[in-house]
């Protein structure tokens, strides 16, 4: 009899174990109080397609991303974060490239050039609002002074911002020409830093610390070929998060949704590679089905939002040399076949948003001000009380890796 009850004990935490998954067992063992993880890392899985090696932009061959974060004193929250579609003189090689613009709220340099050619030549660079005319200098001298580039009078740089002046002081405009020059220089093909880092530093986004975060998704063969497509966001937008189909904000806290005009303020920078031989126009339907994962993420799309998505292919190059009369392209991939390649920008979005904010850490800033990070334990306990978690795992339904 005395026995009994610690045999028992034993044989409920035996089965207990065995009913657990692998996951579950690892996400009883992460440290939620002093790290930050990934979407999947913490059980939310967007979507249906397989992810790139690195879940990132990086995926794509060839990509590199460099980040210059700027914290300094109490007021100084912002930084720089540069995109490569290559690793070569990117002024010499172009790449095909478009824009779409969903709300116009906001400054982004070079967009009329590359909406006329079809084209980037320089790196993307993402910043605050009020440097994006330091971050234009700064990118011009940086091709000028590229090897090769002697005799180039024009360049047409290309930079994205979104506004962090609640926790920076924006108004001191304290990125300098360096600091660009250091982000560009720090540019890497690995996974690059998400979250409080970079151009993602000061902002907010859905009701907590916003940043830089990334992703990437793979297509189904097509033709023989799997395809990557890899998204990069900087998230400073919208006061009310749906994370993975669930009403976030509404369940943290139930009575009293923040709707304060200064929640709603901000925008979203939006950066896609991929290796898919597209031209220009899909490019841009490429870059206009990215909104689509956006609003997943929220409730409302805000009047003073600037939001924008850059999409570049890196299966050709298009070069400067103006003697060139002609120059060669891949066959380029049918209209009727991009609804999957739609579906991998939609999701790798989507995600990319999550991780913005899943990594990003609280900062205080600019005149006592401070922006939470989303309480991780708080996103396990929900995505449980939804059946959310560890999705497609649990359902084993993934008709798109078979």
């Amino acid at each position: 009899m005395i026995l009994k009850k610690p045999f028992i004990f034993l044989i409920s935490i035996f089965l207990f174990t065995l009913g657990c998954t692998s996951e579950e067992k690892n996400h009883h063992a992460l440290d939620l109080t002093t790290k930050r993880y990934r979407a999947r890392d913490i059980g939310i899985e967007v979507g249906l397609l397989k992810t790139g090696a690195l879940n990132s932009i990086t995926d794509v061959y060839g990509v590199t991303v460099g980040h210059k974060t700027l914290i300094e004193n109490s007021n100084i929250r912002t930084g720089i974060t540069a995109i490569f579609p290559h690793t070569r003189n990117i002024f010499q090689e172009k790449v095909p490239a478009a824009i779409y613009c969903f709300n116009a709220f906001g400054k982004l340099a070079g967009y009329t050039q590359v909406e006329e050619l079809g084209n980037i030549e320089t790196p993307i660079i993402l910043t605050n609002t009020l440097s994006v005319g330091t971050a234009v200098e700064a990118v011009v001298k940086y091709i000028l002074d590229l090897p090769g580039n002697e005799t180039v009078r024009s360049v047409n740089a290309i930079v994205g911002e979104t506004n962090d002046g609640y926790l920076n002081d924006i108004r001191g405009q304290h990125v300098k020409d360096s600091d660009i020059i250091d982000a560009i220089g720090a540019a890497k093909g690995d996974l690059p830093a998400e979250g409080s880092v970079g151009a993602g530093t000061g902002t907010s986004a859905l009701g907590y610390k916003g940043g830089i975060g990334t992703a990437s998704r793979l297509t189904p063969e097509l033709d023989g070929r799997i395809y990557t497509v890899g998204v990069l966001v900087q998230s400073n937008f919208g006061s009310e998060l749906t994370l993975n189909g669930i009403p976030f904000s509404r369940e943290i806290n139930q009575q009293k949704i923040v709707t304060e005009k200064s929640e709603d303020k901000g925008s979203c920078m939006i950066v896609i590679a991929t290796d898919a031989p597209l031209s220009v126009r899909n490019l841009k339907r490429l870059a206009k089905r990215s909104f689509a994962g956006m609003a997943k993420t929220t409730a409302v799309m805000s009047n003073s939002s600037g939001d924008y998505a850059i999409a570049f292919s890196t299966a050709y190059t298009i070069p400067y040399d103006s003697d060139v009369t002609t120059h060669p392209i891949p066959p380029l991939i049918n209209n009727d076949k991009m609804t999957l390649l739609f579906r991998a920008v939609e999701e790798a979005t989507e995600e990319a948003i999550y991780n913005s904010l899943l990594m990003a850490t609280t900062v205080t800033g600019f005149q006592g001000h401070t922006r939470e990070a989303i309480p991780l334990d708080q996103v396990i306990r929900i995505a449980k009380k939804y059946n959310m978690y560890n999705l497609r795992h649990r359902l084993n339904w993934t008709p798109y890796e078979r």
